[in-house]
């Protein structure tokens, strides 16, 4: 499970998300500005592991309501509205 236990008992999940997440950076830094804005703002604001850290919370927010409802994925989107 995600949500409160994911900081403290399920390091290897938050590590994994974070792992992803730092993927996403490097490839944003190295390719320009990512389609989604609100990745494109964090990464001209923050350091990359600083972003990245904000990423894997967002796709942990998103896995975390799929879960609860039931539903797949459906869109190219990471995370919750915010």
């Amino acid at each position: 499970m995600l949500g409160k236990t994911s900081k403290m008992g399920q390091r290897d999940i938050r590590r994994l998300l974070i792992t992803g997440a730092m993927a996403v950076i490097r490839w944003a830094l190295l390719h320009g500005a990512p389609r989604n804005r609100w990745l494109a703002r964090l990464v001209e604001r923050k350091p990359p592991m600083l972003a990245a850290s904000a990423l894997a919370n967002k796709m942990e927010c998103g896995i975390w309501a799929m879960l609860l409802r039931g539903e797949d994925y459906r869109g190219s989107e990471i995370g919750c509205v915010a």
